[in-house]
C-alpha cells in the first residue's frame, strides 16, 4: 500500500506543486542532526536549546536498533536509550523532529546500526526481501513503532516525518524490500510524511526511491544540480536535502577534516534561497562513546572511525558554538525573519592537571584474569563465540621449525598483535596478514590478541565478521587445538575491570590507572601522552578508544561522567604505557586538512 500525499490528510507536513507545507502553509524545514545516542542524556536539552537557537526549527535523529537490542529480545528503552525522552524533550524546546528508524541507519556507526547477532548469523543477506532478515526487522518494528507512533504530530507530539530506510540506492535495487519497509511503518500506524534519501545521482536514485513518496538528496555541494534532477524525475515534489554535509567525520591515521564556515554556508543560503528544505548533517555530532564507531572499507583496508563524532559540525562535540554555528545562525535568521533565541552559555570545565599513573597490570596476564575460555579445533569468529566488539585472545601451541618460519593469519578481521612464548613479535592487519617468526622445533605459546576495530558500516561489505574467520598456519601447516579468551570490554562489569587492574604488574603494556577529585561539576578533555593506543574508562563508564596515530589526540569526557570526589581512569593499553595523563580545557582533534572532496 502506498499513500499519495493528498491520501495523507493526517499529516502535518504535506506537498502540492512543488512546494512543502505545514498545517496547509509553505513552509521549510530547516532541521539539524542529532543523534541521542551520542550525546549523554543529562545534554540533551542543553544541545537542543543550542541548535533551537542557531535558528533551526526541527531535528533529525536516527533510531540504532543495535543501541537498543545487544542480544535477541532483550531491548532497552531506559537511560540512554529513552528515545521517547529524548523526543519529548525537542518538543519542550519548540522543535520538530523527523525520525529515522532504519533498519539500517549507516551514521558511521558500528554495523550501521544493524545488530551484530543479526548479521553474524549464517547465511544472513541484509537489506533484502530476504525473509528471515524481514521477519527479524518485523519483530523490532513491533516493539519500536508503538513507543514512536503517539509522538506524531497528528496525535500532539513533535514528530512530522518518518524515513523510510536510509540511502538504499547506494547498496541495493531490491524494490520488494524498499516497499516492505514502508508499509510496515504504514501498518504499524505511521501517518506523517514518509520519505526516502539517496545520493543525488541517477544510479542512486534509480536504487532507493518509491512510486508516491517523497524523494530527498543527501549532498554537501551544487544543491542546484541535485533540485534539477529530482524535477526530472519528480515533477510537483519539493527540493529537500535530507542531509546537508557541512562537515565530515574521521577515521584513524587521517588528517582531522574540516570545511570552512563560508564555504558551507554559501552551500546553506543557496538551499534556502531556492526555496528548499535542508537538514545539516550533523548540526551536533557529539561521541562515539565506548566501542560504537564504525568503519569504512577502501582498496582492501580498513579504515576505522574515530572516537570523537565532532565533524566540525557548528555546535561542536562539547556544545561549544563554533564560528561555524555564529554564521550559520546569521544565514538562517536573514532566511526566515525569525527573532533570533537567546545564546546558551557555555559548560564549566574542570581545572587542568596532570596524573600520574599509580598502578599497572601486565597485558596478557591481565585478560586472562577476566575472562572465561572457549576450546576449539579451530579459531572461532566473533559471531560464533557470541561477542560483538572488543577483543578476543587467541591461544595454541604450535610446533614451529627451527630457524625463520612464515606465520600467516587469513580472514583477519581486523587487527592481531601476536606474540610467542609471552614476546611481541609483530602486529597483523588485514593489509599484512604474514610475518616471520623464529622457532627451535619445539612447542610454544603462540597467542594472537585480536581487535574488532569497528564494524563496517557502509557499501557491500556491511554486516562482515570479526575475529578469524579463516585460519592460522605455519607454512603450509594449519595451526589446531584453540583456546579463546572472548574480552567483551562494552560489557564488563566494575568487578570485571577490578579483577584486570589487580592481576599482576610487568611489562610495557596493559592496564594502567590515574586519580583525581573533581572540585565541582565540568567536562574535561582527556589527553595520554606516551601511551601508544588501547581503551580508557572513567570510573565504570568505557569513554571510548585512543590512539596515538590521531589524528585525535584528545577525548572528551562529559560532566556526568565525572563523579563529586574522587574519580578513577583506567586504561587498557595494548603497545606501550606513559607515565601520566592530563585533564585539559579545550579538545584536539587533530591537524585541520580543508576537505571539499566528498561534498561534492
Amino acid at each position: 500500500m502506498t499513500l499519495t500525499p493528498s491520501a495523507r490528510s493526517q499529516a502535518l507536513l504535506t506537498y502540492a506543486e512543488g512546494e512543502l507545507r505545514r498545517a496547509g502553509r509553505p513552509h521549510q524545514v530547516l532541521a539539524g542532526t542529532m543523534h541521542y545516542f551520542r550525546v549523554h542524556p543529562d545534554h540533551w536539552r542543553d544541545r537542543l536549546e543550542r541548535l533551537a537557537a542557531m535558528g533551526l526549527n526541527t531535528v533529525d535523529t536516527y533510531i540504532a536498533w543495535n543501541f537498543h537490542e545487544r542480544r535477541p529480545g532483550e531491548r532497552r528503552f531506559d537511560g540512554w536509550r529513552d528515545i521517547e525522552r529524548f523526543v519529548h524533550t525537542a518538543q519542550e524546546t519548540g522543535l520538530d523532529v523527523i525520525v529515522r528508524p532504519g533498519p539500517y541507519i549507516c551514521a558511521e556507526w558500528d554495523n550501521g546500526g544493524l545488530p551484530a547477532w543479526l548479521t553474524d548469523r549464517p547465511g544472513m543477506r541484509l537489506r533484502s526481501s530476504y525473509t528471515p532478515y524481514l521477519e527479524e526487522v518485523a519483530r523490532w518494528f513491533d516493539v519500536l513503532l508503538p513507543k514512536i507512533t503517539p509522538l506524531q504530530a497528528s496525535h500532539g507530539g513533535p514528530v512530522v516525518a518518518v524515513q523510510v530506510e536510509n540511502e538504499y540506492g547506494s547498496y541495493g535495487d531490491d524494490h520488494t524490500y524498499m516497499q516492505w519497509v514502508h508499509d510496515a511503518l504504514v501498518q504499524r500506524g505511521v501517518t506523517e510524511l514518509l520519505y526516502t534519501a539517496d545520493g543525488p545521482t541517477q544510479l542512486m536514485l534509480d536504487g532507493g526511491t518509491l512510486p508516491g513518496v517523497l524523494a530527498t538528496a543527501t549532498l554537501g555541494s551544487r544543491p542546484d544540480q541535485a533540485a534539477e534532477l529530482l524535477r526530472t524525475r519528480r515533477n510537483g515534489e519539493p527540493f529537500v536535502c535530507a542531509e546537508f554535509w557541512n562537515g565530515w567525520f574521521d577515521h584513524w591515521g587521517e588528517r582531522h577534516h574540516t570545511r570552512s564556515a563560508e564555504n558551507a554556508a554559501e552551500t546553506l543560503a543557496e538551499i534556502i534561497a531556492g526555496g528548499g528544505s535542508v537538514s545539516l548533517y550533523p548540526a551536533h555530532g557529539g561521541t562515539n562513546f565506548g566501542l560504537w564507531a564504525g568503519a569504512n572499507h577502501a582498496e582492501g583496508a580498513l579504515q576505522p572511525t574515530v572516537t570523537s563524532y565532532d565533524s566540525d559540525a557548528p555546535v561542536a562535540e562539547h556544545g561549544a558554538l563554533t564560528p561555524k554555528f555564529h554564521t550559520f545562525r546569521e544565514t538562517l535568521l536573514a532566511a526566515t525573519g525569525a527573532p533570533p533565541r537567546p545564546l546558551p552559555r557555555s559548560r564549566p570545565l574542570l581545572t587542568p592537571r596532570s596524573l600520574p599513573v599509580v598502578s599497572r597490570a601486565g597485558l596478557l596476564a591481565a585478560l586472562e584474569a577476566v575472562s572465561d575460555t572457549v576450546t576449539s579445533s579451530h579459531p572461532l569468529s566473533f559471531g560464533e563465540l557470541g561477542q560483538s566488539s572488543g577483543l578476543v585472545l587467541y591461544r595454541a601451541h604450535p610446533v614451529l621449525p627451527p630457524g625463520l618460519t612464515e606465520l600467516t593469519v587469513t580472514g583477519l578481521h581486523d587487527r592481531a598483535q601476536v606474540f610467542v612464548d609471552g614476546a611481541a613479535v609483530g602486529v597483523l592487519a588485514r593489509e599484512t596478514s604474514s610475518l616471520t617468526v623464529e622457532g627451535a622445533g619445539h612447542p610454544v605459546r603462540l597467542e594472537l590478541l585480536l581487535e574488532n576495530q569497528g564494524r563496517i558500516n557502509y557499501g557491500p561489505l556491511l554486516g562482515q565478521g570479526k575475529g578469524i574467520l579463516g585460519g592460522v598456519r605455519v607454512e603450509r601447516r594449519l595451526v589446531h587445538n584453540w583456546t579463546m579468551f572472548p574480552l567483551p570490554l562494552d560489557e564488563w562489569t566494575p568487578d570485571d575491570v577490578e579483577r584486570a587492574t589487580a592481576a599482576a604488574g610487568g611489562g610495557t603494556s596493559g592496564f594502567a590507572t590515574a586519580c583525581f577529585a573533581a572540585e565541582g561539576s565540568g567536562d574535561t578533555f582527556l589527553a595520554l601522552p606516551g601511551f601508544g593506543k588501547g581503551f580508557v574508562w572513567i570510573n565504570d563508564f568505557l569513554l571510548g578508544r585512543y590512539w596515538n596515530l590521531g589524528p585525535q589526540a584528545t577525548l572528551y569526557v562529559p560532566a556526568p561522567l565525572v563523579a563529586p570526589g574522587a574519580n578513577r581512569l583506567t586504561l587498557l593499553e595494548l603497545e606501550h604505557f606513559g607515565d601520566r595523563v592530563e585533564l585539559r580545557t579545550s579538545p584536539d582533534l587533530g591537524v585541520p586538512e580543508e576537505y571539499i572532496e566528498s561534498f561534492s
